[in-house]
């Protein structure tokens, strides 16, 4: 797929976007996108993807990174990181509820999250990395629990998975953790997930693009050269740790950080 950001097809990135919102709203699934709403590359997948913006009518409160670990790739299919926006509507605070209605995928993953707080405005320059961090205010867990409005996420390719919002679905994310991150080499930060208090799987910051920082810088210059800002307050979700695992309603889900804190969350039907 190529990455050149072109002219793209706004009434076709429309009309994909009103057929990922559908299946979202109801719960039904979608074989495929059909071919001449169908985006065939980057700017085209990223073009539907703006447009769930208003077709939601949702507030975006962040941004999500999928497939930043190998793990994470083989999961949906693809060989490269894609992005995804977090709405309103779907980010959970610790001890909430989450519905497992209809999620085909039926995992959960134990994940780094920042919070911004200062602006970082596109420009045509990369920001480094010491860049992005300094514009960081407070770093959480997160425990994403996702899906896809596809029915075969796993050979839907890139440019269809990346108009479902990059498998986004439900995003809870924790308080902000009290202790000294900064100073701690988060590459080598161990991670758990805890289901039902059993642990599930174990990960580091090294399975997310080797290091959860560079996945974050990676998703503000993937922004950059679409000519989106950061914004203060918002997140991002840097992508799984350990393996993807299995979960169902009447599970209880504990993505664990260690020092740097947990978040839970209780699944229903």
């Amino acid at each position: 797929m190529t990455n050149s950001i072109g002219e793209v097809n706004l009434s076709a990135a429309r009309a994909a976007a009103q057929q990922i919102a559908r299946c979202w709203r109801d719960g039904s699934k979608l074989d495929a996108l059909p071919d001449d709403i169908r985006p065939h590359d980057l700017a085209s997948a990223y073009a539907a993807q703006a447009a769930l913006v208003d077709v939601m009518d949702d507030a975006v409160l962040g941004w999500k990174i999928a497939a930043t670990s190998a793990n994470g790739q083989q999961h949906i299919g693809v060989d490269a990181p894609i992005a995804g926006r977090l709405f309103a509507s779907r980010v959970l605070a610790h001890a909430d509820k989450v519905s497992m209605r209809g999620n085909s995928m039926a995992a959960a993953e134990c994940e780094f999250v920042f919070r911004f707080a200062k602006p970082l405005p596109a420009r045509t320059t990369g920001y480094t990395c010491a860049e992005v961090m300094a514009a960081v205010g407070s770093l959480h867990p997160g425990l994403e629990l996702p899906d896809s409005r596809l029915r075969d996420f796993a050979t839907a390719g890139a440019g269809q998975l990346i108009a479902d919002n990059a498998c986004t679905h439900w995003m809870a994310v924790g308080a902000a953790t009290q202790a000294n991150w900064r100073d701690v080499d988060l590459r080598s930060h161990a991670t758990a997930l805890y289901v039902d208090e059993h642990c599930v799987t174990h990960g580091s910051g090294a399975d997310v693009l080797g290091d959860p920082r560079d996945a974050l810088t990676w998703l503000v210059n993937t922004l950059c050269a679409q000519n989106i800002d950061i914004s203060v307050g918002q997140l991002v979700t840097t992508g799984v740790t350990g393996q993807p695992s299995p979960v169902h309603a009447g599970h209880k889900v504990c993505a664990d950080l260690g020092a740097f804190g947990q978040v839970e969350v209780e699944l229903v039907d």
